[in-house]
């Protein structure tokens, strides 16, 4: 009965519960215990690994910046300027679903890919779903794809992820036809309430002046900076150490 049992779980997919079901098979202080809590043991462990397989997948989706970033992990010196009392308010992700939009602006080095990925891995462990992109790569594909008829579903695809995370914004002039592509996206977000994380090294005041064309300027920045959550890193660069950006090094000086 047992065997059958097994096989079963086995033809159903049911990895976990086979595996567990064995431990329990081995472990004689398991007959200690109720049907009921052997069952619920059984049961967790088919959950668990259920959602560990999904955080995979999302995290593979969301293709972060930075694959080691976490919000337990981010450093609070003085000198960097981030407001801890802000990262705790934001961690349930109510912003995200509220579709407001998220702006990290600081000089290089300061961790701001850090921060909106922290942020990333965050939205994937609560089951949303993530993606980033460095903003020149982003603008590249927009481009190609008005050429080779894949525009459409690009704009399509940028439109459906709770989280957009747009990485070093600003770092060079948008051309009129540039700025167009990123309006579309904007705006389409913005229609359905879906979130923008952006990190950049100009302070938002200054982005007006990325783009040459300014009537889409205007309706970029408003859409974008209306009801968004801010932080503006300082400090000196932190990528000749990057153990300076985890709290674990706060401790240590």
């Amino acid at each position: 009965m047992i065997n059958q049992t097994l096989e079963k779980l086995q033809a159903m997919k049911q990895a976990a519960m086979v595996a567990e079901y064995r431990r329990q098979l081995e472990t004689g202080a398991m007959n200690e215990l109720s049907f009921e809590e052997r069952l619920a043991m059984i049961v967790d462990a088919q959950w668990l690994s259920r959602q560990n397989a999904r955080l995979k997948r999302l995290l593979h989706t969301a293709n972060l910046r930075d694959t080691s970033a976490t919000l337990s992990d981010l450093s609070y010196k003085p000198e960097r300027m981030l407001d801890k009392n802000k990262v705790a308010r934001l961690s349930d992700l109510q912003w995200i679903r509220e579709g407001r939009n998220l702006l990290v602006t600081g000089p290089t080095g300061t961790g701001k890919t850090y921060l909106v990925s922290a942020f990333g891995r965050e939205a994937c462990r609560a089951g949303m779903t993530v993606r980033c992109y460095k903003m020149s790569r982003l603008l590249l594909n927009l481009s190609v794809g008005r050429g080779d008829g894949s525009y459409e579903k690009l704009i399509g695809d940028l439109k459906k992820p709770d989280l957009l995370i747009l990485d070093d914004f600003g770092l060079e002039t948008l051309q009129p036809l540039a700025c167009l592509d990123l309006y579309e996206v904007v705006d389409e977000r913005r229609t359905q309430k879906k979130a923008i994380a952006i990190s950049a090294q100009l302070p938002v005041s200054m982005w007006y002046g990325t783009f040459a064309d300014k009537t889409i300027a205007d309706a970029i920045m408003d859409r974008l900076v209306t009801g968004s959550v801010r932080f503006e890193l300082g400090g000196p660069t932190m990528r000749d150490d990057p153990a300076k950006l985890y709290s674990a090094d706060d401790t240590a000086n």
